[in-house]
């Protein structure tokens, strides 16, 4: 006499296999997807970077080839004040977080 194993045994482990794999396979691209996004903004920044390095390089170029204004381009005023015109008037500021000793 031979005795038939149950077949409810052998249909559970089957179903936990099923599910384990399915649950690596979502893992697996659960992991793929992230390692896409981080891939996809290293590559983002660094031609972020290149723009922004080319585009300095042409601001300076373009800084260095273009004449420089000199102060002799503004014509001096005329005239007897002609001198006082000329000095910027200074202004002091005095915070008013700071107290003076009297």
């Amino acid at each position: 006499m031979t005795t038939a194993t149950p077949l409810t045994n052998n249909t559970e482990l089957s179903v936990n296999v099923t599910t384990k794999s399915q649950e690596q396979i979502l893992y697996q691209s659960s992991g793929a997807i992230i390692a896409a996004i981080v891939v996809g903004v290293i590559i983002i920044f660094t031609v972020v970077l290149l723009i922004l390095k080319t585009y300095n390089r042409r601001m300076r170029v373009r800084r260095e080839l273009e004449p420089k204004a000199s102060k002799l381009a503004v014509p001096p005023p005329v005239g007897h004040n002609s001198h006082s015109l000329a000095q910027q008037p200074s202004v002091t500021f005095i915070p008013v977080d700071i107290h003076l000793q009297s």
